[in-house]
C-alpha cells in the first residue's frame, strides 16, 4: 500500500479528481482518501513515482509517506 500526503485535498471534488487521476494510470488501483489527515492510500502494482506524478498532474502537490 502506497501512501501520500496531499495537503491541498480538502473536499469530495478533490478526492474524486485524485481517484480519477490514479485510475487513469492504473484502472485496477484501489484508492482510499482521508480528508481529515489529507492522506491518499493506493493499492497498485505501479511504482510510487508513477502514482505521485498522476496526482501531481491532477493539480495536487504530494509527498510519499512511509508505509
Amino acid at each position: 500500500m502506497q501512501r501520500y500526503k496531499v495537503p491541498d485535498m480538502s473536499c469530495g471534488h478533490c478526492t474524486s479528481t485524485i481517484e480519477k487521476a490514479v485510475k487513469g494510470v492504473d484502472p485496477k488501483a484501489v484508492v482510499e482518501t482521508d480528508l481529515s489527515t489529507h492522506v491518499v492510500s493506493v493499492r497498485t502494482s505501479l511504482e510510487a513515482s508513477r502514482i505521485a506524478d498522476a496526482i501531481r498532474s491532477a493539480g495536487y502537490a504530494n509527498e510519499p509517506l512511509a508505509a
